[in-house]
């Protein structure tokens, strides 16, 4: 779809450029053959003075191109500085300003085009102004929207507080992480403009004799529809072809842009030679997840990130994987939870979950009451324009098919249970009106909602100060020990290891390079692999006579 668009608009563009060289006098000759049908010498007809209505059709490309790009991006500049500028402003100015382009966005586009280009006048300049003016809302809102999480991230706010200058934040920081988006609108903001350009233009507000376009030649050939009717099929078909291009571009940006849509760049594969007897891993009939040789490279590369990985964890019970930055923990993780990230594959000779083959389509309904997430860091895993209440009840109500008050009421009891205080009153607050602990409670009385068999932890604590995180420890040993829930735990922390897991794998470039299965064995003088007595030697350990560690006092 994409490179199908990509050819149309260059055959647009192709003729914007070549047609007015070539067929400039043939466009303007007025002729003797008038109101004309199809004939060998004009193809569409010719108008009330002769003049040659394919060749005006063609010639008008140039005019209508140029004023459908003129208003797209005074458009996209205007709304994308506002939209960046309303959530660096202040909190007073940012709130006002997002009223206005609430207001503004809730009038059609066309219908404020047609209003600010009666008071400018009749004219391309004129109407070029009144679509761009008309649009501004929509890359507005867009923008802000996007702006919303980005103008909270670390590095925008140490760069605020660091005084760099906000046109300097704007430009180096906020606008470049949301270029995607922006990019799929403002292709699919130029089909709207070259509509909305050739409407004004029809009913006179646009080009003005002698100049013309394809919407104020759609207006001379609709005078004649009932006796000449070819008259109106040259701009007609122009403005749809162009159009489709501008849409199948942006389409076509859209679904790239969107990993779900490509499978090709993120596959599971099962594997097609068994894993070696010695990487097997036996199989108890109690085992909740099987994994068998699993290995996942990367397309483009075609390094291994994780290489024939074996494991099993048992139904209740905690399975901890520990290895430094970039060893494949998370990797593992994303494949066992089905979230393998774009341009990796991964294959297995056999990868289960509750009995269910995690390599069939399993429907969203059972992945959701099989597993469950807890990321690192919970402010990422929220969306900040959205109320805990909404959000959090989305996958409740649409994919487990609770009703709205029935999984509002569940999330009111798991807040309660996670010691969350006015569970109610959480649901309706957003995201930046709690602490980090906080946001971490109410992830982790969002998975034990769904009842999940599996729970993966993907460094829970890594990202909280040292209370905190005994009180989120001691949340999921509770989750593991009341309701049953086995843990896949992946930490860089030895000491939350040893006092929450019951089995730790060790993780090195990919591989699985030590198993310690009973954790009592878990110390320098007990372990066999260099690598785990070097990450044992990295904890760091504070001795103070008569006090216990904080890991091993939250999970008493």
């Amino acid at each position: 779809m994409l490179y199908v668009g990509y050819v149309m608009f260059a055959v647009v563009l192709l003729v914007a450029v070549i047609a007015p060289i070539y067929y400039g006098d043939s466009a303007t000759a007025m002729t003797s053959t008038r109101n004309s049908g199809p004939t060998g010498a004009f193809p569409m007809g010719t108008d009330g003075l002769g003049r040659d209505m394919l060749a005006r059709t063609l010639v008008a490309t140039r005019v209508t191109v140029l004023a459908a790009i003129s208003a797209t991006l005074l458009a996209a500049l205007a709304g994308i500085s506002i939209g960046v500028g309303v959530w660096l402003a202040p909190r007073r100015v940012r709130e006002a300003s997002l009223r206005v382009i609430e207001f503004w966005v809730s009038y059609p586009a066309m219908l404020v085009a047609i209003v600010v280009a009666a008071i400018l006048g009749r004219g391309i300049l004129p109407a070029v102004l009144a679509i761009a003016v008309a649009n501004t809302a929509g890359f507005a809102r867009l923008t802000a929207n996007l702006a919303a999480g980005i103008a909270s991230r670390d590095y925008v706010v140490t760069a605020r507080l660091m005084g760099v200058p906000v046109g300097r934040v704007a430009a180096r920081h906020v606008v470049p992480n949301m270029a995607e988006p922006l990019l799929i609108l403002i292709a699919q903001a130029f089909a709207g403009t070259l509509v909305e350009l050739a409407g004004l233009s029809f009913i006179g507000l646009g080009a003005q004799s002698p100049a013309f376009d394809w919407g104020s030649l759609l207006n001379e050939g609709v005078k004649k529809i009932y006796t000449n009717p070819i008259l109106v099929v040259a701009p007609a078909t122009a403005l749809i072809f162009a159009s489709m291009a501008a849409l199948f571009i942006g389409d076509g940006l859209a679904a790239a842009a969107n990993p779900r849509s490509n499978t090709s760049r993120a596959r599971m594969l099962r594997a097609p030679v068994p894993a070696p007897a010695s990487a097997a891993t036996p199989v108890h009939s109690d085992a909740l997840l099987v994994v068998d040789d699993l290995s996942v490279r990367h397309n483009d590369s075609g390094k291994e990130l994780v290489s024939h990985v074996s494991f099993t964890i048992d139904r209740g019970e905690v399975l901890g994987i520990v290895g430094e930055s970039g060893s494949g923990k998370s990797v593992t993780a994303s494949v066992v939870a089905k979230l393998l990230a774009e341009g990796l594959t991964a294959s297995a000779g056999r990868l289960s979950l509750a009995g269910a083959d995690l390599f069939d389509n399993l429907s969203r309904k059972d992945l959701a009451r099989r597993v469950a997430l807890v990321y690192q860091d919970p402010g990422t895993a929220l969306n900040p324009a959205l109320t805990l209440g909404s959000q959090l009840s989305d996958v409740l109500v649409k994919v487990l098919g609770q009703k709205r008050t029935e999984a509002r009421r569940n999330l009111v009891e798991r807040f309660s249970e996670v010691l969350l205080t006015d569970p109610e009153g959480r649901l309706r607050q957003y995201p930046h009106q709690l602490s980090g602990g906080m946001k971490q409670r109410a992830m982790i009385a969002s998975a034990m909602s769904t009842n999940a068999q599996l729970l993966v932890a993907d460094e829970p604590t890594t990202a909280l100060d040292v209370t905190v995180q005994r009180e989120v420890l001691s949340l999921i040993k509770r989750m593991n020990k009341e309701m049953g829930t086995s843990v896949l735990f992946i930490s860089h922390d030895l000491g939350v290891v040893r006092a929450l897991c019951d089995r730790v794998l060790v993780m090195k470039e990919g591989e699985i390079v030590e198993r310690i299965d009973d954790m009592a064995h878990l110390s320098p003088e007990s372990v066999k692999h260099p690598y785990t007595r070097q990450l044992l030697a990295a904890t760091p350990v504070v001795h103070v006579p008569g006090a216990v560690t904080a890991g091993s006092e939250a999970l008493r």
